[in-house]
């Protein structure tokens, strides 16, 4: 075994680029892309309307190797900036890469991570055209990734009064796979192999968003800190307030199995479904939800305080839910 302080920055740099050239020769994307990893910047063609976002997973606070693989840890860092590019209606091209390595990581556990990174491009049709490595006393991982909307972009601020809202699949699963693996429970039915998996290996709507992004829907975003959390973000952005039937919120099936009693707690609480929020005329959302399997119209958008949510039940009983979902520095 080797560590990386003891092959150094040069050397496991070059490692990591032969990797990634072997496992993605240049092919996506029309031939748009002209240098990628290996050289001082990566330089790629594109036109249209380009999108760009960045995201960083940090050892301790985003993931545990105790309960997910470092192949885990590149394929979730690698689709959640797909997801935020599909969020807005695009279609994501590349990405770039920046760790932080504790010298006593070893180089096998980058390969493993690596091993993450190629899998999503390969699943999501992207290319990984470089980025840094800088030593630091825990690991961190982050992706800046591109893509190009072929119109006007899927924003949170356009949602109008009027409008329904929709969610692109059940939520809850990741919530309750991250509550298995840290209480080391046995992954020993296939509700429980679900739940795990939905955690370890999320998926990015890419699908749903070329659907709402075909038929019209011109507002939406990606479910990364929870439902609960994500819905003001929304709100506020659009200037509306929200009112959202608990009974049409869809949970994860092996959620209910596993958790029945929490479940829908769960589901509005629990963060790093990448589930799509998004909001539009009734006909064009109700015309969307039914290309979209798993897909649920959830509320109305209405006039009234900015960033307000009401929750209510299924004959519109209003209901007081204390539930908050991620949020970095509270």
């Amino acid at each position: 075994m080797t560590t990386v302080g003891e092959m150094g920055e040069t050397a496991l740099i070059e490692h990591i680029t032969d990797r990634v050239r072997r496992a993605s020769p240049l092919q996506t994307m029309g031939g748009r892309i002209i240098t990628g990893i290996g050289d001082d910047a990566a330089v790629w063609r594109v036109g249209g309307v380009q999108a760009a976002t960045t995201d960083t997973m940090v050892e301790g606070v985003h993931f545990r190797t105790s309960t997910v693989s470092w192949a885990d840890v590149g394929w979730k860092a690698w689709a959640s900036n797909v997801s935020d590019i599909a969020a807005m209606g695009g279609v994501p091209v590349a990405g770039l890469v920046t760790l932080g390595l504790p010298s006593s990581l070893d180089v096998s556990d980058i390969d493993a991570l690596y091993d993450g990174f190629l899998e999503a491009c390969s699943s999501y049709g992207t290319e990984l055209m470089g980025g840094d490595i800088v030593g630091a006393p825990i690991s961190f991982v982050t992706v800046a990734m591109t893509g190009v909307c072929s119109a006007t972009p899927l924003t949170r601020g356009a949602a109008r009064p009027g409008d329904v809202l929709a969610v692109s699949g059940p939520l809850g699963a990741s919530r309750g796979g991250l509550i298995l693996l840290e209480d080391g429970a046995p992954l020993d039915t296939p509700a429980r192999q679900a739940l795990a998996l939905a955690h370890r290996r999320p998926t990015a709507r890419t699908d749903a968003s070329a659907v709402i992004r075909r038929l019209g829907v011109r507002c939406a975003m990606d479910l990364s800190d929870g439902l609960a959390a994500d819905l003001p973000k929304l709100a506020r952005a659009s200037g509306v307030s929200l009112q959202v039937d608990t009974d049409q919120v869809p949970v994860a099936d092996a959620l209910r199995t596993e958790f029945r009693p929490e479940a829908l707690r769960l589901a509005l609480g629990g963060g790093e479904d990448y589930e799509l929020l998004f909001a539009g005329p009734s006909d064009i959302v109700a015309a969307a939800v039914s290309e979209i399997p798993g897909s649920s119209v959830i509320g109305d958008v209405m006039e009234g305080n900015a960033g307000r949510v009401a929750y209510v039940a299924g004959r519109g009983e209003r209901l007081s839910l204390n539930i908050e979902g991620w949020e970095h520095l509270r």
